[in-house]
């Protein structure tokens, strides 16, 4: 790993921290570097606070300010260029004096989208751009997708026996563990909807909170043949991530129509039934991105192929 690689992968841990309260702006890390040392860093707590860069500075001690003007500043997404809740990052950047910035991603905001580099290398200040650009992209998927496709990043969520059920000859059953899900309030807790359709609203009542977790609830969805799911009203409500949590069929409609970005399946391992309606099959453009194992139960993601 490069030292450039180094601090731009504490700039992605920083950024992290944001995760639920700076929706619907992206998750933003930075990272000060003079002499070798950090000397300042800061991550977008909240939206209309601070950015990342903003914070990072104001952390720098006033001893340490006479070394900005060699510094090098790394953040996880390009600096904003224009006024929104808080004035330009790039135009602070250029007031602070700084040597060089190392920017992971463009950031495809129709308001920036290489805006903020331009300006900065137009007052002279070296810029690199693309340091662990897959990682920077991939930590704000959910935002980039939601403004370069004008919908919500649609996760499918299901849970399933060994034999590949989602319940017991129709009736509901308990496949999750109490850890797995707590996990998956958690990932409630970090998305901004959640949908089921008619048939499991009825039969099962599903509450859709994070009442395992903390955090805010995700707005209910529910959808049928008479209330269906409109993406670009979805779209005008800033809704930026989309949690599918079935039944088979409702997930079917999605997988057909390609309409999803994400899919996760938790499997019991020692849970089987002789019957009940088959888990949706998994799309061939399917990718493992990760598998992970919990009590008896594996949670296996799967990202889109393009």
């Amino acid at each position: 790993m490069t030292e450039d690689e180094r601090y731009m992968q504490r700039c992605l841990q920083l950024a992290q921290n944001g995760r639920q309260n700076a929706r619907p702006n992206p998750m933003v890390g930075a990272v000060i570097v003079a002499r070798g040392r950090i000397i300042g860093e800061g991550y977008h707590v909240r939206c209309g606070q601070g950015h990342a860069e903003v914070n990072a500075f104001a952390s720098v001690r006033q001893e340490d300010e006479c070394l900005l003007n060699e510094a090098t500043v790394y953040v996880s997404l390009e600096p904003c260029s224009h006024y929104g809740k808080t004035p330009p990052c790039a135009d602070l950047i250029i007031k602070k004096g700084v040597k060089r910035v190392v920017v992971g991603c463009i950031d495809e905001f129709a308001e920036v989208q290489g805006r903020g580099i331009r300006k900065i290398r137009e007052a002279g200040i070296e810029v690199t751009v693309g340091v662990l650009e897959d990682a920077c992209q991939r930590l704000n998927r959910r935002f980039f997708t939601f403004h370069r496709l004008h919908r919500p990043y649609i996760i499918l969520k299901w849970a399933q026996t060994a034999n590949g059920f989602i319940d017991d000859h129709g009736q509901a059953l308990q496949i999750s563990t109490p850890f797995t899900q707590m996990l998956s309030h958690k990932l409630r807790a970090e998305e901004d909807a959640i949908l089921v359709g008619r048939v499991t609203n009825e039969r099962e009542h599903p509450q859709l909170t994070v009442r395992h977790w903390a955090g805010n609830d995700p707005k209910r969805l529910v959808i049928d043949r008479q209330h269906s799911l409109n993406l670009e009203s979805l779209y005008a409500h800033h809704i930026q991530s989309l949690i599918v949590e079935g039944g088979a069929k409702t997930l079917e409609s999605f997988i057909n129509q390609d309409l999803w970005d994400e899919i996760r399946v938790e499997t019991n391992l020692r849970l089987t039934v002789s019957d009940g309606t088959h888990a949706p099959l998994l799309p061939a453009n399917a990718k493992v991105c990760s598998t992970d194992y919990h009590d008896n139960n594996t949670i296996v993601t799967y990202r889109k192929t393009y």
